[in-house]
C-alpha cells in the first residue's frame, strides 16, 4: 500500500537558492532531452523527394532512438562536457528524464499531446526517488546534496510504513514536500454495507443527498475575486520580466494558491461529513469536464466536483466506506417514488410527481434515484438482496402496486429475476 503525505518545509536562504539552480538545470536538461527526440523524429519524417521547407537536423539511419535507457546511460558523458550537472543529484536527473519519456508514452497512447518544451521557471518539482535510511528526524529531512531541512511534520508516518521517495514542489506560497511513504499491509476493499446514501452535486446546492441533507456550494473563486482582480491590474501595468512585476506575479499566485488550498480543505471535511452519515455512498458516473464546457463553466470549474468525487473515494477507502458510481442520465428526471419519467427544466427546482404525487426537492429526489440505482446496481452482497425504494428508507409514500404488477406503470424500471433492472416501455 502506498500512501502520500504532504508537509511544509522551511529551506534556508542557501538553501532555496540551490533548489531553483537544481530545478532550471533539470529544466534545460529536460528540453536538451526533448531536443534530441524531435530531432530524431524530424529526419525520419522528410519526404524521399523534397526537401523540408525548415532546416532539419539529418541523422544516421543506423542512429538509435533516444530512449529512456540511451539518454539516462549519456548523463554521464554529458556531466563531462556540462559540468552543472554535476551540482545536481544524479537520481534527480534521472527521473527528470523518465518524465520527459512518460509524457512521450502517454502520447503515443492517445495520439495526442506531445510533449513541451518546458519555459524559464516552468518546472516547479524535482523527485528523490531512493533512500538509504529513514531521512526524516527531529523535524528534518535530510536530501541527497542539500542537508537537513526544516520540515513541519504536522502528523507522524505510521508505524509499518517506510519512506520511498520524496518529491519537493515549488509553490507561491513556501516549499512543500510530498513523501510517497509504502507498507507491505494490504487493507481489504470496502463493500456495500450498513446504511446507503445517494448524493447529487450541483451549483444551487453543492451536495444534496437521499436523507434530505443539502450543503450549499461554497464560492471559493467568487469571495476572493476583488482581491484577485486588484492584484491582476497591478500586474499588467509592471514592466514585463522587471523586478516589480516579479513581486506582482507572486502575489498573484499566492492568492491562487490560497483559493485551492481554501477549496481542498473544504472538500476533505465534506468529504468525513459524508462518512459519518451513511456506510455505503453511491455518486454520478459523469464527466465533469463536460459541464464545465457550457455557459456556467467558471462556476463549475470553481466547484470542482471532479476533485471532490476524488476525494471523497480516497477517504472513503480509508474510513471503510464503500463509494460507488452509478449511471448519471436521469437521475433528475426519474421518480425515485414510483420510478416513472418526470420530465423538468432547469428552472423547475421541485420534484412533483403526477403519478405518485411524490414532491420533494429536486436535488435531493435525484439523490434518492442514485441511491436506488447504486442499490440495483452493486447488490450481490447478503445485506443487498433486497431492494427497496430510497423514498421508503427516508419514511415516504411508496406505490405498492408498483412492485407487484408485472409492468407497473409506464415507463417505470423493473427488475429481472437474476436482479438487474429491467425498463418497460
Amino acid at each position: 500500500m502506498i500512501l502520500n503525505y504532504s508537509y511544509r518545509l522551511y529551506p534556508d536562504a542557501q538553501q532555496i537558492e540551490l533548489l531553483n539552480e537544481w530545478l532550471e538545470t533539470c529544466r534545460v536538461s529536460y528540453n536538451y532531452a526533448l531536443r534530441e527526440l524531435k530531432d530524431w523524429i524530424a529526419s525520419r519524417k522528410c519526404p524521399i523527394d523534397r526537401c523540408s521547407l525548415e532546416s532539419e537536423y539529418i541523422m544516421a539511419a543506423d542512429y538509435p532512438f533516444p530512449g529512456y535507457h540511451q539518454q539516462q546511460n549519456n548523463l554521464p558523458k554529458a556531466k563531462k562536457q556540462f559540468p552543472r550537472l554535476k551540482a545536481v543529484p544524479s537520481q534527480v536527473l534521472q527521473t527528470n528524464i523518465r518524465r520527459l519519456h512518460d509524457a512521450w508514452d502517454f502520447f503515443r497512447d492517445r495520439g495526442y499531446g506531445f510533449p513541451r518544451w518546458k519555459k524559464y521557471g516552468q518546472l516547479k518539482s524535482i523527485l528523490f526517488p531512493q533512500f538509504k535510511s529513514n531521512p526524516l528526524s527531529d523535524w528534518q529531512l535530510q536530501l541527497p546534496k542539500l542537508g537537513k531541512v526544516q520540515i513541519n511534520l504536522h502528523r507522524p508516518i505510521p508505524e509499518g510504513f517506510v519512506i520511498k521517495q520524496v518529491r519537493v514542489v515549488k509553490k507561491a506560497m513556501s516549499w512543500f514536500a510530498v513523501v510517497a511513504i509504502h507498507s507491505d499491509i494490504q487493507f481489504p476493499s470496502p463493500v456495500p454495507h450498513g446504511h446507503s446514501i445517494g448524493v447529487d452535486v450541483g451549483l444551487l446546492s453543492y451536495v444534496a443527498t437521499s436523507d434530505g441533507y443539502t450543503e450549499p456550494r461554497p464560492k471559493f473563486f467568487k469571495t476572493a475575486y476583488g482581491r484577485l482582480k486588484v492584484l491582476q491590474k497591478r500586474l499588467s501595468r509592471k514592466m514585463k520580466r522587471g523586478k516589480n512585476y516579479e513581486k506582482t506575479r507572486i502575489k498573484v499566485a499566492k492568492q491562487h494558491n490560497h483559493i485551492a488550498f481554501k477549496r481542498t480543505d473544504y472538500q476533505f471535511k465534506l468529504a468525513h461529513k459524508l462518512c459519518d452519515m451513511a456506510d455505503t455512498i453511491y455518486i454520478e458516473d459523469c464527466d465533469f469536464r463536460l459541464m464545465a464546457k457550457g455557459m456556467l463553466g467558471k462556476h463549475t470549474i470553481d466547484a470542482a466536483f471532479g476533485q471532490q468525487r476524488t476525494i471523497l473515494e480516497y477517504v472513503a477507502k480509508k474510513r471503510d466506506v464503500f463509494v460507488g458510481r452509478v449511471d448519471h442520465r436521469g437521475t433528475s428526471q426519474t421518480c425515485p417514488n414510483c420510478r416513472t419519467e418526470v420530465r423538468k427544466d432547469l428552472n423547475v427546482r421541485r420534484h412533483e410527481c403526477k403519478e405518485c404525487g411524490y414532491v420533494v426537492d429536486r436535488d435531493i429526489a435525484s439523490g434518492q434515484e442514485i441511491c436506488n440505482r447504486g442499490i440495483e446496481t452493486y447488490r450481490g452482497t447478503p445485506e443487498k438482496q433486497e431492494i427497496g425504494s430510497q423514498v421508503v428508507l427516508s419514511g415516504n409514500l411508496i406505490l405498492d402496486k408498483w412492485r407487484n404488477s408485472p409492468l407497473g406503470v409506464r415507463g417505470a424500471r423493473s427488475i429481472r429475476e437474476d436482479g438487474s433492472p429491467l425498463s418497460i416501455a
